[in-house]
């Protein structure tokens, strides 16, 4: 049975969930001969065509007026999500003659992208929780930490213990219920922060896997809702 609830506003965030535009492993997918254990998918970037899907969002929280609204962004520690993040809710090439540390260096990756800035926009804290659902795709293996720091100096790592990757591997493959645990877990987290407005940028299995589970108890309309990602 569907029980209704009621909640005062100051007791609700309101959260902001993105999967990240195309990157090389999905534009791959759509050739019927691709090797997902391949070398040159590891932690796949964006296409040009993931490139504009960006620069769309941006314009379109921009206009909307959401892009002032986010108080934090929380990122998936990948290079699609990160260049996806910061590409919709950076800060541009906005300057106005303050030197910070930018949110991506210019031509991050032979993206060929201007330098994007810190100014002016909500900070980013990579978090390993919403990462994919793990498994033997090399596009699901990260970075080191280090590598990162040096193409993203204004992302926020310091609640990633580990510098290299311990948690894919090449003959994991994490259960749908390890990952619907880790995103239940995150949004619980969600509660100890401040910040009211949140955007997640994250993954199309992890964020179906835990919508689908937060869409059990509602409305079978709702729950429809929620398993479209």
């Amino acid at each position: 049975s569907t029980v209704a609830a009621l909640y005062p506003a100051h007791r609700c965030k309101t959260v902001y969930l993105v999967r990240h535009a195309q990157g090389f492993h999905n534009a791959a997918e759509e050739s019927d001969i691709i090797d997902h254990t391949s070398p040159a998918l590891l932690d796949a970037q964006l296409t040009p065509l993931g490139w504009s899907q960006v620069d769309c969002l941006r314009e379109h929280v921009t206009k909307s007026g959401l892009a002032k609204k986010i108080e934090l962004v929380i990122v998936s520690p990948l290079m699609r999500t990160m260049q996806t993040a910061v590409g919709v809710f950076g800060g541009g090439n906005y300057t106005d003659g303050v030197s910070a540390p930018p949110l991506m260096v210019e031509g991050a990756e032979n993206s060929g992208r201007q330098p994007i800035s810190s100014l002016n926009c909500p900070p980013f804290l990579a978090v390993e929780a919403c990462r994919e659902k793990l498994s033997v795709l090399t596009s699901d293996k990260r970075s080191s930490i280090t590598r990162y720091r040096t193409l993203f100096p204004a992302i926020d790592f310091s609640l990633i213990k580990n510098d290299e990757d311990v948690l894919w591997g090449p003959d994991v493959i994490e259960t749908d219920e390890s990952v619907v645990a880790r995103g239940m877990n995150l949004f619980d987290w969600l509660w100890t922060r401040e910040e009211k407005e949140i955007a997640i940028v994250t993954h199309c299995g992890f964020l179906y896997h835990t919508l689908n589970t937060y869409g059990k108890g509602c409305h079978p309309t709702v729950a429809e809702e929620l398993g479209k990602v």
